[in-house]
């Protein structure tokens, strides 16, 4: 039992399977399910039904209503409950889009009892409701990655997106910070607005206050004529301040008082007003800067309203092959592939450049790869081509990427299924998939025999 007091949450899914599924839980968790199998439905129940108190939501569903077309409509009632969207197919586009159109959070399938009970604990007890119509879905940006570690950036970048909070994107070179904000921009209200770029560490110490805040003709030598500057380039837009870590201690006065008091002087002019959002991003530890003397406190503080830390690629692997194939489709690849031991000599790198460092890869591999196989070989790793042999991985991996995927997929499904006993709905969370996802694969892989062996199983428990 939750510690929460009963409530009536609404639980949105086309599938009756998973619909009844949650229903279960819920009722075990001492609340009353709402049952609701489209989006219209999920409208009109909500619409009826002012004591419900939460709602789970699915993403995909058929009909004039999916998932997203729910929440924008949810959000936008006066008191209008915390909802959960709830998917089998997690994207960096619909995490942060459904949590910039304000769900309580965005989880992937399957979500077992306990996870259940914690995500109801936190919508039941969540304070403040705030009605408000929530602006126009966004375009997508590329933070590409299901990993975990990448779904809490897309996440925080989605709950950032339509504020006027300064964001501090930290995270080593390479991560993706430029990526990030980028997405910040297009996903949030200033989207067309401009959005202007500004690297401090590539800017000469004595051009930057030019270069940020313009000036007047004649102000210094080779004044030809006037300049905006950054900040009123980017007013009514996002200004992105990348490696502001490197800044020059007399500039970052300078940017102080511009973003306390959002007021910029040109060269040899008077204070201007701006009017624009900043994102600063850097490589470095500010806190051991600002400990060390080598960057501001007060600054540091004024930047680090909303921080957002990019994960180093070797920690967010599962994300490594999405971004190789995408690399290679932006490259013009065509149908280039990586070959089995191309795809496990990545998956040995270090990565210390991180994506940068994968994209400059992949895109050297899909120029001069000789066929339509990218092999270990051509990537021009540091011992991928010693190797790219037929001893380099276990032979039943096969020859092409495709097969050794299957089967891999196999064996895994195997060992879960073997670990619960033959529990699909178990060996469906060990995995991470949707149950009827599982389901799929046991038929194509041939493993009924393996899954029948629990016959207390049935799909209506999550945690049967």
């Amino acid at each position: 039992m939750t510690d929460s007091a009963p409530a009536r949450i609404l639980i949105v899914d086309d599938e009756p399977a998973l619909r009844e599924g949650l229903a279960e839980t819920v009722s075990d968790l001492g609340h009353t399910p709402i049952l609701a199998a489209s989006g219209a439905e999920a409208l009109a129940r909500v619409a009826a039904d002012p004591a419900i108190a939460a709602v789970l939501l699915d993403l995909r569903m058929p009909g004039e209503f999916d998932g997203m077309a729910v929440l924008q409509r949810l959000r936008a009632r006066p008191a209008a409950p915390p909802v959960a969207v709830l998917t089998a197919y997690a994207s960096a586009e619909n995490t942060i889009e459904a949590m910039r159109l304000g769900a309580y959070d965005h989880l992937t399938k399957p979500v077992g009892r306990a996870e259940l009970a914690d995500l109801l604990g936190g919508m039941l007890a969540q304070a403040a409701m705030r009605p408000g119509e929530p602006p126009a879905p966004a375009a997508a940006a590329g933070l590409i990655g299901t990993s975990e570690a990448m779904r809490r950036v897309q996440k925080a970048v989605g709950l950032a997106a339509d504020g006027d909070a300064t964001v501090l994107l930290c995270g080593e070179t390479g991560t993706g910070k430029e990526v990030a904000a980028r997405a910040l921009h297009a996903h949030g209200r200033r989207r067309d607005g401009p959005f202007v770029p500004v690297n401090c560490a590539a800017i000469p110490a004595d051009l930057l206050e030019s270069e940020l805040f313009g000036h007047l003709r004649g102000a210094f030598t080779g004044a030809a004529q006037d300049r905006a500057g950054a900040f009123r380039e980017a007013s009514g837009g996002t200004l992105f301040l990348d490696e502001i870590g490197d800044m020059p201690p007399p500039m970052q006065a300078k940017i102080l008082r511009a973003l306390q008091e959002r007021v910029v002087t040109p060269v040899g002019g008077r204070p201007v007003p701006v009017t624009v959002r900043v994102v600063a991003a850097t490589h470095r530890d500010l806190p051991r800067l600002v400990a060390e003397g080598g960057f501001r406190q007060d600054l540091f503080y004024r930047l680090n309203v909303v921080p957002i830390t990019l994960p180093p690629l070797r920690e967010r692997l599962a994300d490594l092959l999405p971004l190789a194939e995408h690399f290679l489709a932006l490259a013009g690849a065509g149908t280039t592939r990586l070959s089995p031991e191309a795809a496990a000599a990545l998956m040995r790198h270090p990565w210390p450049g991180n994506v940068r460092e994968l994209r400059n890869v992949i895109e050297r591999a899909a120029l001069l790869a000789r066929g339509p196989v990218i092999g270990g070989g051509d990537l021009g790793l540091a011992g991928a081509a010693a190797e790219d042999t037929e001893t380099a991985l276990p032979a039943w991996l096969g020859d092409d990427l495709p097969g050794a995927v299957a089967r891999l997929e196999e064996a895994m499904i195997r060992r879960a299924l073997r670990a619960s006993g033959g529990n699909r709905a178990r060996a469906a969370k060990a995995l991470g998939i949707q149950r009827q996802l599982l389901y799929a694969k046991i038929e194509r892989h041939g493993l009924a025999r393996e899954a029948s062996e629990n016959p207390t199983a049935h799909v209506g428990n999550p945690d049967a």
